[in-house]
């Protein structure tokens, strides 16, 4: 996995940029809250990155924070919501006002993002709901897990798991283990004995 890009930022012409990094160049694409951080061609520039693989191609993400690469793979886990519409909600609103609009579920500023209708802004208030943290931290406290649960729930849903499936196998067994691994362990073997 490629966690972060620097190097000197040869081209940029949204959503696409590409940066050269020790001679190699990376094609990067970002949505716009990223483009309105980033320095002239020809400067030094650090991009945090996700890398998506497909059949068809690798494609490579990059984001100005890591609140926004955080919501991005947030957003992606979402069902209906692919990298490309990812790029739209981010580029549409920062990760602080997404929060904002997932915690009053306001369902009509999320359809004002292009991509966005109503069964969609629907599902996102649904599924974004839990994912987001309790605290008014904001997209920052979207970066570290807030607890344990939270984190094995991330963990089972990387390993395939549905966020759904994951949330019911963790209720199950969360009184029985302390730490990420010991409910990831329960959780696994709960899946296991059905």
């Amino acid at each position: 996995m490629i966690g972060f890009l620097r190097g000197t930022l040869a081209y940029k012409h949204p959503p696409s940029l590409l940066v050269d990094v020790g001679g190699v160049g990376y094609e990067v694409d970002a949505p716009m809250s990223t483009f309105y951080h980033l320095p002239e061609t020809g400067s030094e520039v650090m991009l945090y990155t996700h890398l998506v693989v497909r059949e068809d191609a690798h494609v490579l993400f990059g984001f100005a924070t890591e609140s926004e690469r955080a919501l991005f793979r947030s957003l992606i886990r979402v069902t209906g919501i692919g990298a490309r519409l990812g790029l739209a909600i981010l580029s549409g609103l920062s990760p602080e006002e997404f929060e904002r609009c997932i915690q009053q579920a306001d369902a009509v500023a999320l359809q004002r993002l292009p991509g966005i209708g109503k069964k969609t802004a629907q599902r996102l208030i649904i599924e974004m709901r839990d994912r987001l943290p309790e605290s008014s931290g904001a997209g920052a406290a979207l970066t570290s897990a807030a607890d344990p649960l939270r984190e094995a729930s991330e963990a089972l849903v990387a390993l395939g798991y549905k966020p759904q499936e994951a949330e019911r196998l963790l209720k199950q067994v969360k009184d029985e283990g302390e730490s990420v691994e010991e409910l990831i362990r329960l959780a696994l073997k709960q899946a296991g004995s059905r």
